[in-house]
């Protein structure tokens, strides 16, 4: 199960957004370490999770803003 959806993301403000990244490389960055430190860590998949987040984030942040027109057609679709 992934650590953030793509719609989680999506709704928060680009501080949240810059904060969960920083928080998800130091943990990264921390499980990397002791993996090159020799020690077992209990969840080798959380390193692939986090990998896949932070890309995630990275591919959202680079998205062009929508336009008004978009914004509006997503609306008209949630009202129907």
């Amino acid at each position: 199960m992934p650590i953030l959806r793509v719609k989680e993301i999506r709704d928060m403000s680009t501080e949240d957004r810059k904060k969960r990244l920083r928080e998800l490389q130091t943990e990264l960055v921390r499980l990397k370490t002791m993996i090159k430190a020799g020690g077992a860590i209990e969840n080798p998949a959380r390193v692939r999770e986090l990998r896949k987040t932070i890309a995630r984030i990275h591919t959202i942040e680079g998205e062009p803003a929508p336009s008004k027109k978009e914004e509006k057609k997503k609306q008209r679709k949630k009202k129907a």
